[in-house]
């Protein structure tokens, strides 16, 4: 009997030891993952703006009749191609002629009564030095030869504005370019006062394109160029996006900007020139201009080797062959596909490009080969 309860203590001494290594928990082994690392280099990159931009003719000039009456002739059409000079609108000419026809007749007549006071004058001068009139008379004589010859200025100067009168009567392009909206038709009422143009002639040989920069922008671009004179002079040509959303097809360069910030929207007005050969463009447009920031010998990492904390952006440096986070002073490029970084990274500086959300301080980081990334 005691021979089979020793047997049975044994039977249990050996049960409890196989349960205890059984037990045993097993060694924890932390193996390094591969991942895609950047090294930081210098490169070019452009960064591309956009900004809400107006189609203005170089030239939008209002066209204004300058004497009143009825309209007899329109003798152009809407969008119209017209030269300097060309006749646009015919007013009424009756009473303008029949204005230059008595100015005229005046004219006639103040020189007819110049010429018989120029021979009373004469003839008194000749009867003085005879004794036979007094210096009364000759001086009599030549006041009324004087007043004839002011009464003839007077007369021709009517005569030069009853013309001229005539004259605005056609009315006439001031310049070459494009006939806007003819709000008028032949009969109406016309005068140098009415509310309305008769209609506005636009030069759209070359169109300006005005936008507006914050005032921020502008001190950017002042302190990246020097100064406003060198940011015109330096500025690289711009895009213009039409408002079907299409590239126009000639760039454009901007040609002056502002000197006075608009304080109701803390705006300054640039104005670009854009050739229009073609004719695309239309005085009153709208559109969007895209302005290139060129970087040269910056470094540009993709935006997937970034994360973001607190609204601080971070990438994770490879220092010693583990992950270490650093933050980043960025600028979004290429549609923000990649970042330029501003401040936070250095020449020669491995940084990780995948899964950094997922990794954290400190994580072994082993890069992957050629053969890996495949």
């Amino acid at each position: 009997m005691k021979k089979k309860v020793c047997n049975l203590r044994q039977m249990l001494v050996v049960i409890c030891g196989l349960a205890a290594v059984g037990c045993k928990p097993e060694a924890v082994t932390m193996q390094e993952a591969s991942y895609e690392v950047l090294a930081v280099k210098p490169t070019d990159r452009t960064l591309t703006s956009m900004y809400s931009a107006t189609i203005r003719g170089r030239q939008d000039i209002d066209i204004y009749p300058q004497v009143g009456g009825f309209l007899t002739q329109v003798c152009v059409k809407e969008g119209e191609q017209v030269k300097r000079g060309q006749t646009l609108f015919i007013i009424d000419q009756v009473s303008y002629q029949a204005a230059v026809n008595t100015a005229e007749a005046n004219v006639a007549a103040a020189e007819a009564s110049l010429a018989t006071a120029q021979l009373t004058y004469d003839s008194k001068q000749e009867l003085f030095r005879q004794n036979v009139v007094s210096e009364f008379d000759l001086n009599t004589a030549k006041n009324a030869f004087l007043a004839a010859q002011a009464q003839l200025a007077q007369a021709k100067a009517q005569a030069v504005n009853a013309r001229n009168n005539l004259s605005y009567t056609v009315v006439k392009s001031p310049a070459d370019g494009v006939v806007g909206t003819i709000p008028y038709r032949v009969g109406t009422l016309v005068s140098s006062v009415m509310p309305e143009p008769l209609t506005t002639v636009s030069d759209n040989s070359t169109m300006y394109v005005y936008f507006s920069l914050t005032e921020n922008q502008l001190l950017e671009l002042i302190r990246q160029y020097g100064s406003k004179e060198e940011v015109l002079k330096n500025m690289p040509e711009i895009e213009l996006v039409l408002n079907d959303k299409s590239t126009y097809g000639e760039k454009g360069k901007i040609e002056s900007i502002s000197g006075v910030i608009n304080r109701s929207t803390g705006t300054v007005s640039l104005r670009a020139a854009f050739p229009n050969t073609k004719g695309l463009l239309h005085s009153g447009g709208t559109g969007n201009v895209i302005i290139p920031t060129v970087y040269a010998n910056c470094y540009a990492i993709p935006q997937n080797a970034t994360f973001e904390v607190q609204n601080k952006v971070f990438v994770y440096k490879v220092v010693d062959g583990k992950a270490q986070s650093a933050p980043v002073s960025v600028t979004r490029v290429n549609g923000g596909q990649e970042y330029v970084v501003n401040e936070g990274l250095n020449e020669g500086d491995v940084i990780v490009t995948e899964g950094v959300g997922l990794l954290r301080e400190g994580t072994p980081i082993q890069a992957k080969k050629n053969e890996d990334k495949k």
